[in-house]
């Protein structure tokens, strides 16, 4: 079990950083072009900064998946990626088909992925919850502006 944790602990670090990165980028890119919908009623603008925002946050998951793949790799879990990848997603979306395991030796790494991926999906979810309720509270302010001008 402590061989897990330790073999585990550097990856999941790893993805927190990796998801602090795409957090800080979609964030950095939201604000920038958010401002540049200053003073204009652009419902195609919010739309492509929302699904940017998104985008980067999916990408930023499937990295993490594509990381866990390559770690059950180098422990010999899986023959080939497409394997190593399908079981780091069901793990990493904490699915739990159970249609593929890994060893005895290494089956804790299923959890410890579970539980990373899920904690990576509620930051994704937060982030792209507050850019759905900025896109709202600027959409609101737009239409005040509008009924008493």
């Amino acid at each position: 079990m402590l061989l897990n944790l330790l073999t585990a602990l550097p990856v999941m670090l790893l993805c927190l950083l990796l998801q602090a990165i795409f957090v800080a980028i979609g964030l950095r890119y939201y604000v920038r072009f958010g401002h540049a919908r200053e003073g204009r009623d652009s419902l195609w603008l919010d739309i492509l900064l929302l699904a940017v925002v998104m985008l980067l946050m999916l990408i930023g998951n499937f990295v993490q998946m594509a990381i866990w793949a390559v770690l059950f790799m180098l422990l010999g879990e899986f023959g080939n990626y497409a394997t190593a990848l399908y079981h780091s997603g069901v793990n990493f979306a904490t699915l739990g088909y159970g249609d593929i395991v890994m060893s005895a030796r290494w089956r804790l790494l299923g959890p410890l992925e579970a539980a990373n991926g899920i904690l990576m999906f509620g930051v994704s979810t937060s982030v792209m919850t507050a850019a759905v309720l900025d896109v709202i509270k600027y959409s609101m302010a737009r239409l005040q502006r509008s009924e008493r001008g």
